[in-house]
C-alpha cells in the first residue's frame, strides 16, 4: 500500500513543481522564496526512490540512492529558513529586508545544515527495511529524541507564517505549518509509514500556494 502512495505522493509533487513554476520570470526565480522548488525537487526524489525500492531491490544501488535522501534532506530542508524570511520580504515586512536579518537568516540556515549533519549524516550507517510494501535503506543509529534541525525550520516557519498572517491577512503558510507539526507530532497506529509523507505535500502545497501568490503580486502588507 506504502509504495502506491509514494508513487502518488511522487507525481503529486512533480504537479505541484510545475504549477508553481507556471509564468514564472527570471527576476522571481532569484528570489529568496524560489528556493522552494528545491524543495519539491528533494521531496520527487525522496518519494520517487521510496515508490521504486522494490523494483530496485536491495544492494548497493538502493544503498546508494537512499543515502542521497539523507544528504538531500540535511542540505536542502533547512533552505525553509530562507524561505520562510523571503515571503517576509518579498510581501513588504520592512524589518525583514535589513542587513541584520539577511545575515541571521542566512547563519540560522546554515546551522541547521551543520546540526543535522553532525547528529545525523556525517556517520551515516545505513541498513535494508522492508515495511508495508517498502524496500528501502534506513540509519542504524537513528538519532533519538526529537529532530533539532526540524526543530529550527519548523520554529522559524512558524514565526514567519504568524507574521505573514498577522501583516497580509495571508493564513495558508501558517496553517500548512501547523498541520504539519501537529500530524509529524502525534502518533498515528494507520498501518502505514507514509502518513508523514501527506503531511508534508500539504506543507508544500501551502508554500508553493503562498509564493504563486507572491509571483502574481497579490500578497501585499496592508
Amino acid at each position: 500500500m506504502d509504495q502506491i502512495l509514494y508513487m502518488l505522493f511522487t507525481f503529486a509533487y512533480i504537479a505541484l513543481l510545475i504549477w508553481g513554476l507556471k509564468g514564472i520570470n527570471a527576476q522571481e526565480v532569484r528570489k529568496w522564496t524560489s528556493v522552494v522548488y528545491l524543495v519539491v525537487m528533494a521531496l520527487i526524489y525522496d518519494n520517487g526512490i521510496l515508490a521504486i525500492g522494490h523494483w530496485i531491490g536491495e544492494g548497493a544501488i538502493l544503498e546508494s540512492l537512499n543515502a542521497v535522501r539523507f544528504w538531500t534532506h540535511a542540505i536542502v530542508t533547512p533552505l525553509l529558513v530562507t524561505y520562510s524570511i523571503g515571503t517576509l520580504r518579498e510581501s513588504g515586512v520592512s524589518w525583514a529586508r535589513k542587513t541584520w536579518v539577511t545575515i541571521l537568516s542566512v547563519l540560522y540556515t546554515i546551522a541547521a545544515i551543520i546540526l543535522e549533519i553532525i547528529f545525523v549524516t556525517a556517520d551515516l550507517r545505513l541498513q535494508a527495511e522492508k515495511e508495508y510494501g517498502v524496500v528501502s535503506y534506513g540509519s542504524v543509529d537513528p538519532p533519538s529524541g526529537p529532530p533539532v534541525m526540524i526543530l529550527f525550520v519548523t520554529i522559524a516557519m512558524l514565526i514567519a507564517g504568524g507574521v505573514l498572517w498577522k501583516k497580509t491577512g495571508w493564513a495558508v503558510f501558517f496553517i500548512g505549518v501547523v498541520i504539519m507539526t501537529i500530524g509529524s507530532a502525534v502518533p498515528l497506529d494507520v498501518g502505514s509509514n507514509a502518513i508523514t509523507n501527506l503531511f508534508e505535500l500539504i506543507l508544500l502545497t501551502s508554500l508553493v500556494w503562498t509564493k504563486r501568490k507572491l509571483i502574481q503580486g497579490e500578497l501585499y502588507v496592508k
